[in-house]
């Protein structure tokens, strides 16, 4: 068990918590003492990983939510206040890889599929959560990639995406803070997720690039974003405001 509780009596909001680093994250705030609210539109995982964080003695609920979609983010938004009757932090983390490939094998379809998701999804949020955060002087860590700061062929939607996060996290870091709220991102690199294995066909496909390609070697795990984004969501980051913290095996470094 943790001892640290950098969240009692605080409210985190993680979106995509039902799954890979959403989940660890979200139980990790718990952990730490967080009243817990996630949203994904999986429901069953949802359920499950609300389920996991209240055997471990944490306090959790769930909210099925598509934040592409400007209604499904108000009522997850309402239902966080309602049940637990403010907002602290919000872990902007749901996101989707979409569709790789080389350029023209891609539609406009999947263009606007991933931006959706990945920045509409993650604006709605922020929009809808900033007016309750400025009553805490909260925090909003947003979720990029390394794939921003890269010139990765075949990801010309998925990187340019996250990028778009990267600007927002920076733009929306100078606007917010004049409520108190502090504005940062997560960059990961390569993390051994589902969705990660997705991203590069498979986890040994994954492996094979962090060995040649990541100076560690190997993939990260969820956990090592989980920590990142508690450190970033926590007084302890107090003075850091509009900063990209890369948790990438030292790959953007070379």
């Amino acid at each position: 068990m943790n001892e640290m509780r950098r969240f009692e009596s605080k409210v985190a909001l993680v979106t995509g918590g039902n799954a890979g680093i959403g989940k660890a994250t979200a139980l990790a705030f718990a952990r730490e003492g967080a009243k817990v609210v996630i949203t994904a539109r999986r429901e069953p995982e949802g359920v499950a990983a609300v389920k996991e964080i209240e055997a471990a003695g944490g306090v959790a609920s769930f909210v099925r939510a598509d934040v592409a979609v400007e209604a499904d983010v108000v009522r997850a938004i309402e239902h966080t206040i309602s049940k637990y009757g403010r907002l602290d932090v919000v872990f902007n983390n749901a996101g989707i890889e979409g569709k790789n490939g080389p350029i023209d094998t891609l539609t406009s379809a999947d263009f606007d599929e991933t931006f959706a998701v990945n920045v509409r999804g993650a604006w709605l949020v922020m929009k809808y959560a900033l007016p309750h955060l400025a009553k805490t002087k909260g925090s909003i860590v947003n979720n990029s990639s390394v794939a921003a700061d890269m010139g990765l062929a075949g990801t010309t939607i998925y990187a340019p995406s996250k990028g778009a996060i990267s600007t927002l996290t920076r733009t929306a870091a100078i606007e917010f803070i004049k409520s108190g709220v502090r504005v940062n991102q997560v960059s990961p690199g390569p993390i051994e997720t589902d969705m990660g294995a997705r991203f590069f066909g498979s986890v040994e496909n994954m492996r094979g690039f962090a060995k040649s390609a990541v100076p560690s070697g190997v993939p990260g795990s969820s956990a090592d974003i989980a920590a990142a984004v508690l450190y970033l969501a926590s007084p302890e980051a107090g003075f850091v405001v509009g900063q990209s913290l890369s948790v990438d095996g030292g790959l953007i470094a070379q």
